[in-house]
């Protein structure tokens, strides 16, 4: 949006201002209304060699969501695991699209040998959630269908062992990963013929009443200081959840 600072010559109303802005790429204003970058803020080039095919899949139709799947182009074996990677950006910014997380991902089909599935999920603020959570579950979802199939992506399932699944997520996609963990201990069966074997939180998005001795010492020059922590709790009760305080909802609360 832009032009957006000037009052209403019809209405006089007041202005809006921006309430809160994040990394250059979200601005969130006091009429609610939001600015949303495509792209990040910083620039890196995509290390894309051919060695990993990749392709892009609708997964939730309802909600336009898209996931983004690689695989080796010369596997080392017939059937490959499948490695989910959940992107970052503290519920509010990221992309499976992001030059960084398609980095990450072409390096680990490659070196891991495995079938990465980076799947999209819901923004806030203009999604509250859990609906971040819920796309992570109808992620895993899809992967069912896929697995139980008569006509599935051959492109996939050709070269997967759906028995063999592994879980990933750094910070906001660190906590989906958690909640899915807890979903797939708690429901069994839940996923059919998908086996999930691990999980691995890279920095999960969690918090609690007293700070950790690096939000209170670690340096301040670091990408996620005490400042920017600091900022996003405050903001979080309006654009994240609709609650009060963030310390006593479970969605944000230590793994402990």
């Amino acid at each position: 949006m832009s032009g957006g600072n000037t009052a209403s010559a019809t209405t006089g109303a007041p202005p809006f201002y921006e309430v809160e802005e994040c990394r250059g790429v979200l601005r969130v204003y006091s009429d609610g209304s939001i600015w949303r970058s495509e792209n990040p803020s910083f620039h890196v080039a995509v290390r894309d060699d051919g060695s990993v095919l990749w392709k892009d899949v609708v997964f939730d139709q309802a909600h336009s969501l898209q996931l983004r799947l690689y695989k080796p182009a010369n596997p080392s074996s017939p059937k490959l695991p499948i490695f989910y990677y959940i992107h970052g950006g503290g519920f509010c910014i990221g992309s499976r699209t992001w030059p960084n997380c398609q980095n990450y991902c072409l390096g680990l089909a490659s070196q891991l040998q495995a079938v990465v599935v980076a799947p999209d999920y819901r923004l806030a603020p203009e999604n509250r959630l859990p609906a971040a959570i819920e796309d992570g579950y109808s992620s895993l979802e899809w992967l069912r269908a896929q697995a139980t199939a008569e006509e599935p992506d051959t492109w996939l399932t050709d070269v997967v062992d759906f028995s063999r699944v592994f879980i990933s997520g750094d910070s906001a996609g660190g906590n989906i990963a958690h909640h899915l963990a807890v979903r797939v201990g708690a429901e069994l069966g839940w996923l059919g013929p998908v086996q999930v074997r691990g999980y691995v939180y890279l920095a999960p998005f969690f918090g609690g009443t007293v700070r950790t001795e690096f939000e209170a010492n670690g340096p301040k020059d670091a990408f996620l200081n005490l400042e920017f922590i600091d900022r996003g709790v405050a903001v979080a009760p309006w654009w994240l959840i609709p609650e009060p305080c963030v310390s006593g909802v479970p969605i944000f609360g230590s793994i402990g």
